[in-house]
């Protein structure tokens, strides 16, 4: 049954000695349209309106006739000479942007390239040129031309995914490395893809398909689908896989689009082991390294933890790294430390169980922090950031042993960092295993968290924590200030930008103003403060914000794009606010639509411009 990755020895050899797709894309039109982390939709031909739309196939020899609009591409193979020359026409004609009425044509040697166990071994012959780049897991550690700043190919075949693929986490370095690398190109993997697995790669940053796979499938009797392989029925027509393309590249494209391409891989992945091992490993190796995440989403997107695979996401990772290690609770919370349960619904404070709380909660002066899963903590000032406010997860009421493990690791973390002196457990998890200096109080025992018993245990005890530390908080207008302070901190760093303002308006848009002008808005929604040009100049002093520079003899006129950059910092994630600099002059501010991956060489906007100063 071909549900990993097996071809006929003839299709294979084909793809290791011959690595397709070839070159000279300068006519080709190229804008990004869609991102989800690596994965990309790039307009292929007019950037106003592209002709066709990657993820796409590539048309290999003995492929039957597919819609242009999933297969602009085909691809031939010279063999009477040595090393072969491959050739690779647009089947569109008005993909060429210099001269849209014209099929473009690309010719290039494949070259020869040893077998990934040889990687030690720097021999062979470059293959490709410096607009198709065909690389292989051997050489990638010796072709000179990858060290070539200046190199920018088209397109880059990773001709060896075959059997990289089969070795596991050589494949996803191999892709990461590319990906990165050369943001600008399409990079294929050729011999590999699928239907079910196409989300997958997708996932991976892969752009270009072929249909080796499915034509193996066919030729034994079977139909590769979205949801796997199953026996082709007797009265299907054997090229039925075409549809079956058709349909998952244009879900792919979808889930790109709105932003949950996540959900579709991990549905895809359970189609196979060898996929399951794939995506584990991958969450691995971004963990390891600067995922390419998001800071800010736009409003309505959500993050379905619908599966358990979902807890090993990088984002999950980086949301528990970052409150153990960054968050810091309100100036005068720092004394006591309460745990809640959560809410189905987000932000929790919005939730019917929370607004119960917050009538049995008489004091400001007590740290809030919800347990949850998978997020471990989510303390009240940070709920409604990204992805705290925008998650789903089934709800049974029960914990598992991960769950609590992380849970505990989570508060052992802010216990050691932060001088909490009672914790107040009000959440139902045992926190027994928690070690430190510290009086804890279980206000449930036993009861529900709602319950009228326990909701009066909570109140006389806040009630009596706070008389005996004499504690007090601040109401109002301080209180959502020092709140809004113990968020800047978490994002930026940094709440110097905060000091001597005063918070005005109606909820829940609360405007920061400074000296009666407004610097920024809160918007919960989008869980961002929202700064105006007259903060740019204190976000600058204060250094609160990252810096990009513009080349100094532009004029700088739309959005940011590659071409206008003189240098960029590491570390953007797509929703930064950013600060533009030209000359060592502040001009302006600008807020990333890209991560720092793509800041390299994409050939769309990485950001939207935002104020303009002058």
């Amino acid at each position: 049954m071909p549900i990993e990755y097996r071809h006929p020895d003839w299709l294979l050899e084909s793809f290791k000695r011959t690595c397709l797709l070839l070159t000279n894309m300068g006519a080709l039109g190229r804008t990004i349209v869609g991102r989800n982390r690596y994965a990309r939709i790039v307009g292929l031909g007019d950037r106003r309106s592209p002709s066709v739309f990657t993820p796409c196939l590539v048309k290999i020899e003995g492929d039957p006739d597919f819609p242009h609009s999933i297969a602009p591409f085909s691809f031939h193979r010279d063999g009477s000479v040595s090393p072969a020359t491959l050739n690779v026409e647009t089947l569109i004609e008005d993909m060429d942007i210099s001269s849209p009425s014209s099929i473009i044509s690309w010719e290039t040697s494949e070259g020869q390239h040893l077998p990934p166990i040889l990687s030690e071994a720097d021999s062979g012959k470059l293959g490709g040129d410096d607009s198709l780049l065909i690389v292989s897991w051997q050489t990638l550690h010796h072709d000179s031309r990858l060290i070539d700043e200046n190199l920018a190919p088209d397109i880059v075949i990773l001709v060896d995914s075959p059997q990289l693929i089969s070795s596991g986490s050589l494949f996803l370095e191999a892709v990461q490395t590319l990906r990165e690398r050369f943001p600008a190109a399409l990079l294929w993997t050729p011999g590999v893809a699928g239907p079910d697995n196409a989300a997958l790669l997708s996932w991976f940053g892969v752009d270009l398909f072929d249909s080796a796979r499915s034509r193996s499938a066919a030729a034994t009797g079977f139909r590769l689908t979205m949801n796997g392989p199953r026996p082709m029925d007797e009265d299907e027509n054997p090229q039925i896989w075409i549809q079956d393309w058709d349909d998952s590249l244009r879900f792919v494209r979808s889930s790109i689009r709105n932003g949950n391409l996540r959900e579709l891989v991990e549905n895809q992945a359970l189609n196979s082991a060898r996929s399951v091992q794939h995506l584990r490993r991958h969450d691995s190796l971004m963990r390891a390294g600067n995922p390419p995440l998001a800071r800010h989403v736009p409003e309505g997107r959500r993050f379905r933890f619908n599966s358990s695979s979902s807890r090993n996401d990088p984002l999950v990772h980086d949301w528990k790294r970052r409150v153990s290690e960054r968050y810091t609770p309100p100036s005068h919370c720092q004394s006591v430390l309460l745990l809640l349960p959560c809410s189905e619904r987000k932000p929790y404070r919005e939730s019917q169980s929370h607004r119960r709380f917050s009538r049995h909660i008489p004091f400001t002066c007590v740290d809030q922090v919800m347990v949850t899963s998978p997020l471990g903590l989510v303390p009240r000032s940070l709920e409604d950031l990204w992805p705290a406010a925008h998650y789903d997860i089934p709800v049974t009421g029960d914990w598992d042993s991960d769950e609590i493990y992380t849970i505990h690791q989570m508060i052992q973390s802010l216990v050691d960092r932060l001088d909490y002196q009672i914790i107040i457990n009000h959440s139902g998890i045992d926190l027994s295993p928690i070690n430190g200096d510290f009086e804890l109080i279980d206000t449930r025992q036993g009861s529900t968290a709602g319950s009228s018993e326990a909701l009066d245990r909570l109140e006389s005890t806040i009630s009596d924590v706070v008389k005996r530390l004499e504690i007090r908080g601040p109401k109002g207008h301080r209180h959502r200030l020092e709140m809004y302070r113990s968020t800047s901190r978490f994002l930026f760093g940094t709440d110097s930008w905060l000091y001597d303002v005063k918070i005005e308006g109606r909820p829940p848009r609360w405007r920061i103003e400074k000296e009666g002008i407004q610097i920024a808005q809160w918007h919960p929604s989008a869980g961002r403060f929202a700064f105006s040009k007259s903060s740019l100049k204190i976000l600058y002093d204060q250094n609160v914000l990252p810096r990009i520079h513009l080349n100094p003899d532009v004029e700088w006129k739309g959005d940011i794009f590659v071409s206008i950059l003189e240098s960029y910092p590491d570390g953007i994630r797509e929703g930064d606010d950013l600060l533009v600099i030209q000359n060592g002059d502040l001009i302006g501010s600008a807020r990333a639509v890209a991560a720092g991956w793509e800041w390299k060489g994409s050939p769309g906007r990485v950001a939207r411009s935002h104020h303009r100063i002058g």
